[in-house]
Formats: structure tokens, C-alpha cells, sequence
């Protein structure tokens, strides 16, 4: 599937807010309302669209402090590093990324309190073998979060 002007048109307002309704997806780009169900249902079908997700607010649910984990391992054999990924991939690892550089793994984390944290370390890291040594940095702001992929200067 090769996408054009109206299948990013489309996919840059669904990111934003994808319970629009179709007639106002189509007057935003510019087709009819039958032509945009088309081109989503394509999308979803080429793998585009993978999911529908509720965007939450980690402070209205008393997920107050955000912190980012960047975690050395001492063994990178693939069967090692899919344990530390199935470890990594709890409630509150918002998201886990493997990487290049002097850290092997980069965690953001959210929870609701230090002592929550510090128990979360010793399950994480600390009871771990594999984990050389890990490096935290507490977030004073959430400047800019997003899930955005397309945007209007592509």
C-alpha cells in the first residue's frame, strides 16, 4: 500500500483523537465520509493502525512520579536479554527501549511514591545477576509527551 496526502491527513488526526467521527475526519481532509471508512479500514488491514488506546493521567491515578532507568547488563545473549525484557515489561515500565551506547536498556517508569520505587529496584535490578549496574534520573516535568508519528511537516 503506497499512502498518499489524505491517508497522513487521516493518520495525523486519528493519532490525535481517534473517536472522531467520520464526518468530521472527512470535512478535515477533504472526502467523503464513505471514503475515509474505506482508507481507515485499509489502514488497519496494512498494519498502519495497529491499536486504539486511552491516553491516561498518570497524576489523576497517583502514578505522581516519573522516572527514567538506563540499566547495563552483564550477559547479551539472546536468551538473557528476552528474560530481562519479559521482566522489564510490567504495569510500570511505561516504556522499555534496548539500546546502543554505555546502557543496554532504557526504562521510564511511573509510580506513585519513592518507597514503591526503591521495592521496584530490588525486583528489577538489584535481585538481578544480569544487571551490571543501572542509573536513575527523576523527572521534575513531563514538558512533552506524545505518541505522535505523523505530523503535518512530513
Amino acid at each position: 500500500m503506497i499512502l498518499d496526502k489524505f491517508d497522513y491527513a487521516l493518520l495525523m488526526h486519528l493519532q490525535k483523537d481517534c473517536l472522531t467521527p467520520l464526518r468530521e475526519l472527512a470535512d478535515a481532509v477533504h472526502l467523503s465520509t464513505a471514503s475515509v471508512q474505506r482508507r481507515i479500514q485499509k489502514l488497519r488491514e496494512h498494519g498502519y493502525i495497529t491499536g486504539h488506546t486511552a491516553i491516561l493521567d498518570p497524576d489523576k491515578l497517583n502514578q505522581v512520579i516519573t522516572i527514567m532507568v538506563e540499566v547495563r547488563v552483564n550477559k547479551t545473549h539472546i536468551a538473557d536479554l528476552d528474560l530481562l525484557k519479559q521482566s522489564f515489561s510490567r504495569p510500570e515500565v511505561q516504556q522499555c527501549y534496548y539500546v546502543t551506547g554505555e546502557a543496554d536498556f532504557i526504562l521510564i517508569l511511573l509510580v506513585p511514591s519513592m518507597s514503591r520505587f526503591q521495592a521496584l529496584c530490588d525486583e528489577l535490578f538489584h535481585c538481578n545477576s544480569n544487571v551490571e549496574w543501572f542509573k536513575t534520573t527523576v523527572v521534575l516535568d513531563r514538558v512533552k509527551v506524545s505518541l505522535d508519528v505523523v505530523n503535518p511537516e512530513n
